[in-house]
């Protein structure tokens, strides 16, 4: 049974606001643009191959799922995708033998097969498993305006940074389910915690995810996490020149920072190249 991170999504009402920044700031090269019941979606790759997936909704009324999580949460953070190999069927019977909460099983295509763990179980945020059959070519056509790319070549994405109350249950679904190879550990998730617990995952492809366990529970990042089993805390770039970004602010040297406020949900984290 094979697993990889291929892409993390966000959501906000319109991915015109969206497809700014990870375009046109961060030069994301495009993929593709495509329309499914209740949302549309896009998608741009960086210069190491890691993806984003913007999100907005579109006709709910086929399918309210986007819809109602904004209307819950607001804009920000909303899945990752994990790539399955040799089937779908094998990734649902190991979650559910490991006692993740698999919903929205869709397996009827021949093309593309999905089921997902809900936040409630995949510390929070939701977790889509889906096999691929052919090409995975999809989508309407790029947008048009579409942004113009600030950069000369796209910046680099390394890792998702994934704040967790539980360290050890979070291991248990990223790297013993979602077979994430653990590739560091250490104390501190500096600014913030100098005495967090931190696990670095990576996967066959360049996914890789950060997982923080706060140091208390009332410091900067507990306050933050505050009663949620988990929630992202950024997404982490390289950038040519950070300090230049849109939005950012230095937090530490060569370290800047684009507040969740600034981007629409989401914190993104700029270092030097």
């Amino acid at each position: 049974m094979h697993f990889d991170l291929d892409h993390i999504a966000v959501a906000a009402e319109t991915t015109d606001s969206l497809w700014p920044r990870y375009a046109g700031d961060l030069a994301g090269a495009y993929q593709t643009f495509g329309e499914n019941p209740g949302f549309r979606s896009g998608q741009v790759k960086f210069a190491n191959g890691m993806k984003v997936e913007v999100l907005e909704p579109y006709h709910p009324k086929n399918n309210d799922f986007l819809r109602r999580f904004l209307d819950a949460n607001g804009p920000g953070p909303h899945h990752m995708t994990f790539k399955v190999t040799p089937s779908i069927e094998e990734a649902i019977a190991r979650a559910t033998a490991l006692g993740f909460p698999v919903v929205g099983i869709n397996i009827g295509s021949p093309e593309w097969k999905e089921a997902f763990i809900h936040p409630k179980g995949a510390h929070g945020i939701v977790v889509q498993m889906a096999w691929v059959g052919g090409d995975d070519e999809w989508g309407v056509g790029k947008p048009d305006p579409f942004p113009t790319p600030l950069l000369e070549t796209p910046a680099t994405f390394p890792t998702i940074a994934h704040l967790v109350a539980d360290l050890n249950g979070a291991l248990k679904l990223f790297h013993t389910l979602l077979n994430g190879q653990i590739v560091g550990e250490r104390q501190g998730f500096l600014p913030w915690d100098a005495h967090a617990r931190v696990v670095e995952l990576a996967w066959p492809g360049p996914g890789r995810i950060t997982l923080i366990e706060p140091s208390t529970a009332t410091n900067e990042l507990g306050a933050w996490l505050g009663n949620r089993s988990g929630r992202i805390h950024h997404l982490s770039f390289t950038h040519p020149e950070p300090a230049s970004a849109r939005d950012a602010i230095g937090i530490a040297a060569g370290v800047y920072e684009i507040k969740p406020a600034k981007n629409f949900g989401v914190r993104l984290i700029l270092r030097n190249n």
